[in-house]
Parts: structure tokens; C-alpha cells; sequence
């Protein structure tokens, strides 16, 4: 696909309102669902972004307040150009979605007694896991670099799934703890080098 559109002669801001609008086309179960799509376009195909910069979109996606899907789409895009580009992708995610709730608000009545409908919605739910499952492992070697990182990680998911904690918080918790952990590495690294120069000051001016 990526060939085809440079074949036309997309300007980067239209190819992206095409990819956003496709995957706003095509994504089910939720926010979650669209990390494997925007890694596969935007990481992997086109390379406009890095895997740390999608977790971080992520991160802050999932911590503001607002539908994650849309919240994604505006943080990708202003990563990427900025404000204009933030507006279109959050035009471009949003207008699938649109178009579609009109259609089932004027039939409703058949959608809803449709036996076929529901029976083909549990399937997408149930196809959507292993999409939501693969973007995971494929972010996991940026998101946990070292034992500290699958720490932290560890409580954070049992924070998730034992406490009614609000994922704000889980978050937040998370980036204290990282800061943390980072600052006392510099220290420590800092007082190492520290060190290393009075020993070699000492070996340079024996008494």
C-alpha cells in the first residue's frame, strides 16, 4: 500500500488522514486495538515514528480523560506535525465511527433483533484478543529494558487487577517510579566516576 500512495503522490499529511481514517474503519474492542494497527503503519511500514514514541502516545492516550482511540489519534498526530496534523487525525479516526452510528441509530430496531448481528459481533470481540495480545509482546523489549522496568510493570498490573485504582494513578505511580529509579542510576554512576577520577589523581601523584 505504502508504494501505491507514493505512486500517487499522497503529501504526508493526506496519507496519514487516509491510514488514521482506515484504521478508525477497521478497529474493534476498543482503544487497546488500535496499538498493533499505528505500530504496523507508522512504525514498521513507514517509520515516521519509534516504538517509545507510540508507548509514550499510549501512555498519555490512556491517562487523559476522553474515548482512548480518539486521544491516540490526536497524540499521533501532533507527534507527527503538530497541531494541524492533531486535528485531522482526530477528524480522521472519529468520522468512521460517525458515519457508522448513524446507520445503526436509523435501524436500531434491526440491528438489535438481528440474530446474525450479535452473532457475528462476538466473533469480531473474540478475533479482536489476539490483535490486542500481539501489539503487546512486540512493544514489551521497549517497554521493559531491565529488571527495574519489569518491576515496576509487575505492580502496576497487579495494582490493575486487585484494586479499584484509578489507571490515572497507576500511571502516574508508574512515571514516579521510573524517575526514581533513573535518578538514583545517575547518581550512582555519577559518584562512580567521581571515584574512578580520585583514584587516578592519587595514582598520578603518589605522596
Amino acid at each position: 500500500m505504502e508504494e501505491k500512495e507514493e505512486k500517487r503522490g499522497l503529501p504526508r499529511w493526506a496519507e496519514t488522514a487516509v491510514v488514521i481514517f482506515k484504521i478508525g474503519l477497521f478497529t474493534f474492542g476498543g482503544g487497546w486495538s488500535i496499538i498493533a494497527q499505528l505500530q504496523a503503519e507508522f512504525v514498521e511500514k513507514r517509520g515516521w515514528i519509534t516504538e517509545t514514541e507510540l508507548l509514550d502516545i499510549v501512555a498519555l492516550a490512556r491517562s487523559f480523560p476522553g474515548i482512548m482511540i480518539v486521544n491516540t489519534a490526536v497524540m499521533m498526530g501532533y507527534t507527527m506535525g503538530g497541531l494541524g496534523y492533531a486535528v485531522l487525525c482526530a477528524f480522521a479516526i472519529a468520522a468512521p465511527a460517525f458515519g457508522v452510528m448513524i446507520c445503526v441509530t436509523l435501524f436500531y430496531t434491526a440491528f438489535r433483533s438481528n440474530p446474525y448481528v450479535s452473532r457475528a459481533m462476538l466473533g469480531v470481540q473474540a478475533a479482536v484478543v489476539p490483535i490486542i495480545i500481539s501489539a503487546v509482546l512486540n512493544l514489551r523489549k521497549t517497554a521493559i529494558r531491565d529488571a527495574a522496568g519489569l518491576l515496576i510493570a509487575g505492580v502496576a498490573f497487579l495494582l490493575f487487577l486487585f484494586t479499584e485504582m484509578n489507571n490515572i494513578y497507576i500511571v502516574l505511580l508508574g512515571g514516579c517510579a521510573g524517575l526514581l529509579v533513573q535518578t538514583l542510576r545517575l547518581r550512582g554512576a555519577a559518584a562512580a566516576q567521581g571515584a574512578g577520577k580520585g583514584g587516578d589523581t592519587d595514582a598520578a601523584n603518589p605522596s
